[in-house]
């Protein structure tokens, strides 16, 4: 399962919050809502983020086994 626990530490951490993102960075409310509930983002999105937070990825997402993960 992808958890996103680490952006949200890392956006606290940082001089922004909700409203900065939406509203200065053009971070869709869509995209927060998503973050919110860990579901899929595009690496696109990673991308900004890492950039607009000045951070590696591993500071907004983490991997965690689940008995949920599709069965390869």
């Amino acid at each position: 399962m992808i958890d996103y626990s680490p952006f949200w530490a890392t956006l606290e951490q940082s001089a922004g919050n909700w409203y900065t993102l939406t509203n200065k960075h053009k971070i869709s409310s869509s995209t927060m809502h998503r973050l919110k509930n860990n579901k899929d983002l595009s690496t696109k999105t990673l991308n900004d983020l890492c950039k607009i937070l000045n951070c590696q990825v591993k500071d907004i997402v983490q991997y965690i086994p689940s008995d949920t993960d599709q069965k390869l």
